[in-house]
């Protein structure tokens, strides 16, 4: 019986281990994961890479983080845009009496009546996968499916029998940025088709309405005829009508009799620009799927399946390839695209607009503030033509409207967050041959950014550097500004005089090179932090690292190491001594919080990798001559910050992808502390988490096929490197060229135990940086 017993289990678990061994990418990745306290931004719904479209379910009110919670068991509509600031069109099928109400979460739910049209969900059967969703909506007996195209959304419900089957579209509704509609209409086009727009402004969590408007215009087809077609202004409903229209709160219904179990297909596109281009990008997008939902699911399954498998790992836990690909498809669905499928967008002055390529799609997003610490270095490696896209992108506002934007947020300059580091993203491309873009037009993009004062924009918006002239005649902002402007302009500064030197330009190499170091002018040599001053140039009094303000979404004892391009500069500035034990400290300390700042003590926030100000922090101890203790951080951080499961994905605020990308780059064993920015570009190494890492070349840009990262005997307790190899040549230094990597070969990491105190922590051996380059 035991050796009968014995033989059962090990024949479990091969065939266990064997349907392990054939998952793909695709089936890892869980936009479950972390959809409690998660921003609307993300969220589980279906949506392509970058979509315009982000079909999914909301059940909140309106507030920061709103759209959908994981631990409601509801589910108030279906809505198409969850991009940053913006929002649109949400649908949901009920049955019984109509109901546009949408009424808070904790409304008596116990029918479709008393809670508005909100309906109670079976969470046991609720589903998402990348580019499917699926709940039963238990108060009204509906199975609803959804899956999506770039532009389109593709609805399968499944109904009751009933003669009072509805399928509402909301105009107004709760998301994470209140919204007013401003002027709407719905028209019933025929008994199978309905078509309108909404004219939208939006503003912050705080205020309703302010710097975005925009208008969201949608065609709407059923496979089936509707009996009727209604709609709704406020509390007034009207039934047999042709067309609705007005603002405020308005919106459309169609009824249906159905049999029992009997499916409805909606399929919708979406547009910017107008109800033609709506219907264009619907039509091109779902007419090769007919009436198909499977043929249309399958392929969103394989466009993210392809994405996610230019990264392929081998060894390592089932959690940590969960976390490794949920976090890279987060990397790509958070921003959207704004332009249609034939390359006609709205610029920022509502004018109508046309790409030369369709193909390169204007993208929107909030802002690029410090993702030169993740998307960016990611993107540039894993799918340059990506980059390449959005640095097209980038320059297709300035061109249309005079200055780069941080984002766009819909398509206006917002004014979100500080300095310019769309820059960032535009010069490391360009330093790793990712320059299919007008070069000359992104040279005077940057120049025109980081010399002329930012202003308000005659069409919407704030564009540019407030205080770039102060910057340039100071050296640095001065009191009631923030010292990490200085500090990010320095950065900024930074990224064009590399750009200068790379094509050449002299003169602006040194004028900006000389600008970059102007954070010196921040530093307090007694503190040894970065510390505030007046235009006099007197220290701010009474000062405290922790509490003293001035700083952006932080404090002075993280901006204190914000140099990301003169790392080797701020070590000596500080002394290693005190650069090493200031940084271990926070590290000890955070890591009781998991790297997260929470709670009502933020005085004890050193490490909060939960915002962008200090993601490079694990990284500076390769910096500082003891790159064991990067080694060991980095693992610590995807540990104790990263989750598996719907409550613990991100702690914090994942902007948009970039704690994503972040435990991305991190799970390889790379990083760039200077963005990519530099010249000749680099990567430091930190702590893989898989025996082997194969990442696929893209032929378009870089001349190998395949870059491999292995890492002997790796585990979570052998995670210090004790020897490394580059293409069977020996590597002493915890950093290599990304030339070396773009040209195809290994990198082999022999991990152990306890920490090679030798390898990597020599004088010399630290990555090069802006005082202290290696020619």
């Amino acid at each position: 019986m035991i050796r009968k017993l014995t033989a059962l289990c090990i024949l479990l678990f091969s065939l266990l281990s064997a349907r392990a061994q054939h998952k793909t990418p695709v089936d890892y990745a869980d936009p479950m994961v972390g959809t409690s306290e998660s921003r609307w931004i993300l969220n589980p719904g279906a949506t392509m890479p970058f979509g315009m479209v982000q079909l999914s379910p909301d059940n909140q009110s309106t507030d920061w983080k709103a759209g959908y919670e994981y631990t409601i068991g509801s589910i108030s509509g279906f809505s198409h845009i969850h991009a940053g600031t913006m929002a649109g069109l949400s649908v949901m099928p009920t049955t019984g009496m109509v109901n546009p109400a949408i009424y808070p979460p904790d409304a008596p739910s116990t029918t479709g009546r008393t809670a508005g049209h909100r309906s109670r969900i079976n969470k046991s059967t609720e589903q998402a996968r990348p580019g499917y969703y699926a709940a039963d909506l238990i108060n009204y007996g509906i199975k609803a499916e959804l899956t999506s195209t770039t532009r389109g959304g593709f609805f399968k419900f499944t109904f009751p029998e009933t003669h009072e089957a509805h399928v509402l579209f909301n105009l107004l509704f709760p998301a994470e940025y209140p919204f007013n509609v401003l002027d709407a209409r719905i028209t019933k086009v025929s008994d199978t088709e309905i078509e309108g727009y909404s004219r939208q402004q939006s503003g912050n969590f705080m205020r309703a309405g302010g710097f975005n408007d925009y208008t969201v215009h949608f065609v709407a087809r059923f496979n089936k005829p509707f009996k009727l077609f209604g709609g709704w202004k406020g509390h007034d409903i009207s039934t047999n009508i042709t067309q609705v229209e007005g603002s405020g709160d308005i919106g459309a219904y169609v009824d249906f009799d159905t049999k029992a179990g009997e499916v409805v297909l909606l399929q919708t596109g979406i547009s910017y620009v107008s109800i033609a281009q709506a219907r264009l990008n619907m039509q091109q997008e779902m007419d090769p799927f007919q009436w198909n939902f499977a043929a249309a699911r399958q392929h969103a399954t394989d466009t993210w399946n392809t994405l996610l498998s230019k990264i392929k790992v081998e060894g390592g836990t089932e959690e940590n390839k969960k976390k490794l690909y949920t976090n890279l498809y987060r990397s790509y669905c958070a921003r959207s695209i704004l332009s249609d499928v034939d390359g006609k967008y709205m610029d920022v002055c509502e004018q109508e607009r046309q790409l030369q390529d369709p193909a390169s799609p204007v993208f929107g997003c909030d802002a690029f503030w410090n993702t030169f610490w993740n998307l960016n270095q990611l993107w540039t490696l894993v799918n340059p033509d990506i980059a390449n896209q959005w640095a097209r992108s980038l320059l297709e506002m300035y061109k249309t409207g005079g200055w780069l934007p941080r984002g766009p947020a819909g398509f206006e300059y917002s004014g979100i967050m500080e300095a310019s580091h769309e820059i960032a993203l535009i010069v490391s491309a360009y330093q790793k041959g990712i320059c299919r873009f007008d070069t000359a037009l992104a040279w005077q993009a940057m120049l025109h950014q980081q010399t002329v004062n930012g202003e308000k924009h005659p069409c919407s918006g704030f564009a540019g550097n407030k205080d770039i002239q102060t910057y340039m005649q100071l050296g640095y902002i001065p009191q009631p500004g923030r010292v990490s402007n200085t500090l990010e302009y320095a950065y900024d500064d930074w990224c064009v005089a590399q750009m200068a030197k790379s094509l050449g330009d002299t003169g602006s190499y040194h004028q900006f090179i000389w600008r970059a170091a102007n954070y010196q002018h921040m530093f307090d040599p007694q503190t040894r932090y970065m510390r505030p001053k007046d235009k006099e140039g007197h220290w701010l009094e009474n000062f405290n690292p922790i509490t003293t303000g001035g700083y952006t979404e932080g404090n002075a004892w993280q901006y204190s190491f914000f140099v990301p391009h003169d790392v080797n500069k701020l070590v000596d500035l500080m002394g290693r001594d005190t650069f090493n034990n200031r940084l271990t400290f926070g590290f000890e300390q955070s890591a009781k919080l998991n790297f997260n700042a929470i709670g009502d003590k933020p005085e004890r926030v050193y490490i909060n990798h939960g915002n962008q100000p200090n993601m490079q922090a694990a990284y500076l101890f390769n910096y500082s001559g003891k790159p064991w203790l990067t080694q060991y951080w980095v693992r610590e951080i995807m540990n104790k910050f990263y989750g598996a499961d719907p409550y613990n994905g991100w702690p914090g605020d994942e902007d948009e992808g970039q704690m994503g990308a972040w435990f991305v780059m991190s799970a390889m064993g790379l990083f760039e502390t200077d963005g990519g920015t530099a010249a000749k570009p680099i990567y430091e190494i930190g702590s893989p988490l898989f025996d082997r890492v194969t990442i696929e070349l893209d032929p378009r840009y870089y001349p190998g096929k395949t870059f491999v990262i292995e890492a002997r005997q790796v585990s979570d307790g052998n995670r210090y490197i004790q020897s490394a190899t580059l293409n069977g040549k020996k590597l002493d230094k915890p950093w290599f060229y990304h030339a070396e990597l773009v040209r195809g070969g290994k990198l082999v990491l022999q991990m152990g135990p306890a920490p090679n105190k030798d390898w990597g922590s020599k004088a010399g051996d630290a990555p090069p940086s802006m005082s202290g380059a290696v020619e």
